[in-house]
């Protein structure tokens, strides 16, 4: 089928492709895999007879060479590729575009039975062959983009990115549909980045760095390669435990330094120095003896002084009436405080009753409450008397008498 061997490509002094070899044969998914810039691309251009760059190396299709080829040779001897960004006639109808595919003169004697295969493949493009390209969705496009390679009867077709732009939805059905693809009997050359997708449905699988081919695998086993999953397939795993060959020696432990105390001795030493923390000392304190007891009303200084007075203990409970009376007058003696002028330079005064004290000789007292919230308290406590000399005349309904 398609061998691929030492393919080179350089634009100018920059070597984009150095010496890339691999293979696809018959019902076989390839992928290769890379990141940005490592030569995908360029691999699938250089193939495909459209790179700009110098191709040097061999690649052959069923025996037939393919490098310094035509393009439209290239597709007759079987070779069809889709593009990076589909590249669709968007004016044009499914049809139209899926008929211009079968072009090549390795199609045009099976042309019916070719578009009937791609309808079977893609029953969606059936339904809608009468509608316009530009007015379907980014996957249905894709859909007619790689229909329409299929159109000419190819044995391998290259495939440049397919899932970009898709959803992951769309992905999962195109990735199923390339498989039925390969059940045909071509052999599909897929570039893509959506690893973990493209490696479920891929046979093999190539891993390309900085425009070489540096891994060859199933794509089964790239997929559980530790390497892979950490670069293209966002995993975590640990790299890979080294194996001894069968009769090699293991690995020698590290010579502890000639000279120097070993590490037990250091900690013996570290804790040697470590003395256990003082607890801290209360401070003492000089004895002293008691005083002798005075007599009552004795002072220091021979003076007699009154004894003290006695706490008086609560009597009753304190009249509600009365608090609220209190309360109210406390009120009404916020001292009105106000601001006059005397001179254009003079300093404020504040009027306290009668008198105009100068502001750097009186401090005035805070107020306990402003106008409307003295208001305001007088009315809560009236309420508040109110519901005290009802609550005095109230009885039970049962002890009414």
């Amino acid at each position: 089928m398609l061998d691929v061997t030492n393919l080179s490509v350089s634009y100018g002094k920059h070597r984009a492709l150095e010496n890339a070899s691999l293979r696809v044969g018959k019902r076989e998914i390839v992928v290769i895999l890379g990141a940005n810039g490592a030569g995908k691309s360029t691999l699938l251009k250089a193939v495909a007879g459209i790179s700009e760059g110098r191709v040097t190396g061999t690649a052959t299709l069923d025996g037939e060479d393919l490098i310094g080829v035509k393009p439209d040779r290239i597709v007759e001897s079987g070779l069809a590729l889709v593009p990076e960004g589909r590249g669709v006639f968007a004016d044009l109808t499914v049809q139209e575009n899926l008929v211009l595919g079968a072009y090549a003169m390795r199609a045009r004697d099976d042309e019916e039975g070719n578009l009937d295969r791609v309808y079977t493949l893609f029953p969606k493009l059936a339904e809608r062959r009468r509608q316009i390209v530009r007015t379907m969705s980014g996957g249905e496009q894709q859909m007619v983009a790689i229909g329409r390679a299929m159109m000419s009867n190819p044995s391998v077709l290259g495939l440049d990115e397919p899932s970009l732009g898709l959803s992951p939805l769309l992905c999962k059905d195109l990735f199923q549909s390339l498989k039925a693809v390969r059940d045909t009997g071509l052999g599909v050359l897929l570039v893509e980045q959506n690893a973990k997708q493209s490696l479920k449905i891929a046979d093999r699988g190539y891993l390309l760095e900085n425009g070489q081919i540096v891994h060859e695998d199933t794509g089964e086993a790239l997929a559980r390669d530790p390497a892979v999953q950490k670069a293209y397939l966002g995993g975590a795993a640990a790299p890979r435990a080294s194996v001894a060959k069968p009769g090699s020696l293991p690995p020698k432990a590290t010579p502890r330094p000639v000279g120097g105390l070993s590490p037990r001795d250091i900690a013996a030493s570290a804790l040697k120095g470590i003395s256990p923390p003082r607890q801290a000392e209360e401070p003492k304190v000089p004895a002293m003896s008691a005083p002798a007891p005075r007599p009552n009303g004795a002072a220091r200084n021979g003076a007699v002084s009154a004894p003290p007075k006695p706490v008086p203990a609560p009597t009753s409970t304190p009249d509600v009436a009365d608090l609220v009376a209190r309360a109210s007058a406390k009120a009404s003696r916020r001292p009105a405080v106000v601001q006059a002028n005397v001179g254009a330079n003079a300093p404020t005064q504040y009027r306290r009753d009668t008198d105009v004290i100068p502001t750097s000789r009186f401090r005035p007292e805070t107020p306990d409450l402003d106008r409307p919230s003295a208001d305001r308290l007088r009315s809560i406590l009236d309420d508040i008397e109110a519901a005290a000399k009802r609550a005095e005349t109230y009885r039970p309904p049962g002890k009414r008498s």
